[in-house]
């Protein structure tokens, strides 16, 4: 359980301090960029961890699935519009908007289930969907546009998560896949950029060189990491653990990099917090009277 508590909050953290690494590309490389050497040198940073643990069993069975493989194209597909987006957002100064994103894709998360897996939500889960719904609207009614950042990485996360649910393969070998499937598409375009002279890992400093190849450790630890732990703690822990990271993410949105936060939309940023906490809630209250001896 303690080595579990370990592994969950470190991955959470991990992800809420990515926009300072995403921010330190910034300056020489775009966010496409950033996109495409992440999906490589993941690739190559999963393909050694598989290669050490000598975990390469599951690529014949999954070859001869096609079912499997199309349901694989279109998760590393949501993947890539999700970190595209992220990646835009943190580069464009609108982190504490992509925060927003993660603070209601649990929300979505229930909404996708509903729809999808026929799994009917509680009452309280009705609630906190309600309540987040009229916190998106109010802020779409403040800004005269929907928050159409937040709103792409909740359902294209919210989408993702539904994909790996349903999907056969385990974190390390599931992102191991999507990467491979994708890769192509990130050595096509490299290869295009170098062509026509716009590579920018070649007119980097080597700071930033080495900072786009640690992409593939950076992105890959920590989903290890919470998949250890996820599997040593309860799954209502693990969804509480989870608002660590867009709360990181506000906080350097708001205190590191200056973004606005005003009182509009941190009313918003309220009821999103009042129906978390109503979803968190029940979620616990539930693993609790589940327990045997609960009652006693």
């Amino acid at each position: 359980m303690q080595a579990g508590m370990f592994y969950a909050i470190a991955s959470y953290i991990l992800w809420g301090l990515f926009p300072i690494y995403f921010k330190a590309l910034e300056a020489e490389i775009p966010p496409v960029d950033i996109v495409m050497h992440r999906m490589l040198w993941s690739f190559l940073f999963l393909v050694i961890v598989l290669t050490v643990r000598k975990q390469w069993a599951w690529v014949g069975p999954v070859l001869r699935q096609p079912r499997v493989i199309g349901g694989f194209i279109a998760s590393a597909l949501l993947l890539t519009a999700n970190w595209t987006t992220y990646i835009w957002a943190v580069n464009n100064n609108h982190i504490v908007e992509a925060s927003l994103g993660y603070f209601i894709n649990p929300m979505v998360s229930v909404a996708l289930g509903f729809i999808f897996l026929r799994e009917r939500p509680r009452l309280l889960q009705w609630l906190a969907i309600a309540l987040a719904a009229a916190a998106v609207l109010w802020l779409t009614w403040q800004a005269g546009h929907p928050p159409w950042i937040a709103l792409t990485l909740a359902v294209t996360f919210g989408s993702y998560g539904l994909l790996r649910k349903t999907a056969s393969l385990g974190a390390l070998p599931g992102l191991a896949l999507e990467t491979a499937l994708v890769l192509p598409l990130a050595l096509a375009y490299l290869a295009y950029t170098t062509v026509q002279d716009h590579n920018t890992f070649v007119s980097a400093s080597t700071s930033t060189k080495w900072l786009l190849v640690a992409a593939g450790p950076i992105t890959s630890i920590p989903l290890l990491m919470f998949a250890a732990g996820a599997r040593r703690i309860p799954l209502s822990l693990v969804g509480v653990l989870q608002y660590i990271t867009p709360s990181l993410q506000l906080l350097l949105g708001v205190w590191l990099y200056g973004e606005e936060l005003d009182g509009a939309r941190l009313t918003g940023f309220v009821v999103i917090w009042v129906a978390l906490a109503l979803y968190s809630v029940e979620g616990l209250w539930r693993t609790f009277a589940a327990r045997p001896g609960a009652s006693t």
